[in-house]
């Protein structure tokens, strides 16, 4: 597979077409606003002005977009992948979408004689970057061996979880515990700030004790220092959440945790933190306590 099709020019996508350039595919891009394929042109790869014509004769095709209703326009739309998609060629979905949309698309690429991988990543921007993400993947494991080179030069690991919409669901199981993780970092940061200890000692004691956490890891530093740059929004952990709310609620799985955790990213979405890092969801607690985790008092 040299020739690939890349939807979705977003945080995570950019940089994963880019690694695809750098190793020597033949890369065609698409993203809705098209002044985020400049770079990428600029580096080597053709854009496509929709994405059915990205998808035209391609080995494989891409898709990196932020929701359901992204990933039905970029299928199903005037111009979507399915109008010209190519016997043979592989699907891979890196989006976050729901399951059922999932096997819906599955099954819409197999009657055109296509394969189609489900292939969502956990990582943030920076795993993008390095090329270091890890791909739970659902789909048949013979797609999964032929599109291997791939997802190697993408990450760092791919994990076969089963059957179409396999990946989805490990996907959502997996962020509802990393926006869970999250908050359990923000309220024992609020606990700690409140009484005087200071902020990087209780992060020092967090990572080295049994709380550690890749959320402390990734995020404790950025909480400190008030750097909420995105590398994962909030609003597209919200939109997990939600997802993975939807699924449990399908399923009969109870779930508080997961209920809990959703209420309080929406309280940050409505707050306007939605376009900041899925961290700023600590702002809510500093509001809450009257003082940023650092010490300082709020404006």
């Amino acid at each position: 597979m040299k020739k690939i099709g890349f939807i979705g020019l977003g945080t995570m996508g950019a940089p994963m077409a880019s690694n695809l350039l750098k190793q020597g595919y033949e890369v065609t891009v698409y993203n809705r606003t098209a002044s985020k394929a400049e770079a990428l042109v600029r580096e080597g790869a053709s854009q496509a002005a929709t994405p059915a014509e990205a998808a035209s004769g391609q080995d494989a095709v891409i898709t990196m977009v932020s929701n359901d209703d992204s990933i039905r326009e970029v299928f199903y739309g005037e111009d979507g992948i399915l109008k010209t998609l190519a016997q043979g060629t592989t699907v891979i979905d890196s989006s976050t979408i729901s399951p059922g949309l999932v096997k819906e698309l599955a099954a819409e690429v197999h009657k055109l004689g296509a394969y189609f991988l489900d292939a969502p990543v956990t990582g943030s921007k920076p795993a993008a970057i390095d090329g270091t993400l890890v791909f739970m993947v659902g789909g048949e494991a013979s797609v999964l061996e032929a599109a291997s080179g791939l997802f190697d030069t993408l990450g760092k690991k791919f994990i076969h979880m089963g059957p179409s919409g396999s990946g989805s669901v490990a996907k959502l199981a997996h962020n509802t515990m990393v926006g869970i993780n999250n908050l359990a970092l923000a309220e024992g940061f609020a606990i700690a700030a409140k009484s005087g200890i200071p902020a990087d000692s209780f992060l020092e004691l967090v990572q080295l004790g049994s709380a550690g956490s890749k959320a402390a890891d990734l995020k404790g530093r950025k909480i400190i220092d008030h750097d909420f740059s995105n590398q994962f929004s909030l609003a597209l952990m919200l939109k997990d959440l939600k997802l993975a709310s939807s699924l449990t609620d399908a399923t009969g799985v109870p779930s508080p945790m997961l209920n809990l955790a959703k209420s309080l990213f929406q309280a940050g979405q409505t707050q306007g933190f939605g376009d900041e890092d899925l961290s700023a969801v600590v702002k809510c607690y500093e509001a809450w306590i009257g003082q940023t985790i650092g010490g300082k008092p709020l404006q």
